[in-house]
C-alpha cells in the first residue's frame, strides 16, 4: 500500500471491500429456512432470539449473522431470503439494510450494530431502525455502537492524545499499510470520508434519527463500553474500538 493511498477515499474503499469480501467465507454453509418474511416461531425454532447487524459471524449464542455481501463456502454462496448454518456454529442471513427486512413484526428480542450506522445516509440510517423497532417485540431492546463525533472534535480542538492513540490502533491494525498522516485536519477528514463512511453522529444526532424511526425519546440512553440492559448484547462490544465509540441502547 502506497503512501498516498489515504488521499484517495475511493481507492482505500476499494481495499477495504476487497479486505471484507476475504473475510466472507467459511467452509460449509447449510441452508435451514427459506422465506419473504420470517416469524418468531421460525427464529425460535433454530434458537434465535436477536440479530446481529454486518456481521458474517456473530458471537452471540443465539444471534443471526446478517451482511449485504453475502457468504461463501467451498460448494455454495448464500441468497438472500434464507437463513444458513455457518460451519455447523451460527447462523447467517444475507440482507440490505436499504431495503424492508424481511421479519414478521415483533420477532426478535435484541438488536445489535457495531459502526454500521455510519455507512448509510442519514435518510437510509431512518428507515432502517424503523424496520429495527417493527421487528423488535415490545420491550426489545436496539444496541448501537457508532464513531462518536465530539471525541474526534474534541481531538482537533483541544490536542489531547485522541488522534495519535487512534493513529496507533490504526497502524496495529492494519500490518503492511503506511502510517495515516498526524495533521489535525487530516484525522478529522478521515472519519467522514475514509471507510465507505456517509454521516457521522454525535449524541443528539443519534437520538434525532431514533426518535425519528419512532423509538421514544425517554427509552434511548448512552451506555458505556460492554455496560448495558443485557450483559449478553452489550458483551459484543469489540474492544479495539472503544476509544473512539458512542454506545446507545433504545428500547422497543
Amino acid at each position: 500500500m502506497h503512501e498516498s493511498i489515504w488521499e484517495f477515499p475511493d481507492e482505500f474503499a476499494a481495499q477495504v471491500r476487497e479486505y471484507e469480501l476475504r473475510q466472507a467465507c467459511c467452509e460449509t454453509l447449510e441452508p435451514v429456512l427459506a422465506a419473504s418474511r420470517f416469524t418468531r416461531e421460525d427464529l425460535a425454532g433454530i434458537g434465535v432470539s436477536g440479530i446481529e447487524f454486518a456481521a458474517f459471524k456473530t458471537m452471540h449464542r443465539s444471534g443471526l449473522g446478517t451482511d449485504v455481501v453475502g457468504m461463501r463456502g467451498r460448494n455454495a454462496t448464500t441468497l438472500p431470503g434464507r437463513i444458513y448454518r455457518i460451519d455447523h456454529d451460527g447462523y447467517f442471513i444475507q440482507l440490505d439494510i436499504a431495503e424492508p427486512l424481511p421479519f414478521e413484526p415483533a420477532c426478535v428480542e435484541w438488536v445489535y450494530a457495531e459502526h454500521l450506522v455510519e455507512h448509510v445516509q442519514l435518510g437510509v440510517a431512518i428507515d432502517w431502525l424503523t424496520e429495527v423497532r417493527r421487528v423488535l417485540v415490545p420491550g426489545g431492546r436496539l444496541r448501537l455502537t457508532t464513531p462518536d463525533l465530539r471525541t474526534y472534535v474534541e481531538g482537533y480542538l483541544h490536542d489531547n492524545g485522541f488522534f495519535a492513540e487512534h493513529r496507533r490502533r490504526l497502524h496495529t491494525t492494519s500490518a503492511g499499510s503506511p502510517d495515516m498522516p498526524a495533521r489535525k485536519a487530516y484525522m478529522l477528514n478521515q472519519i467522514f470520508y475514509l471507510w465507505g463512511h456517509r454521516w457521522i453522529y454525535d449524541l443528539d444526532e443519534l437520538r434525532y434519527a431514533l426518535t425519528r424511526a419512532g423509538f421514544r425519546e425517554s427509552a434511548i440512553t448512552r451506555c458505556a463500553f460492554r455496560r448495558g440492559q443485557r450483559a449478553d448484547v452489550a458483551m459484543l462490544d469489540r474492544a479495539s474500538r472503544k476509544h473512539e465509540t458512542m454506545y446507545v441502547e433504545a428500547e422497543a
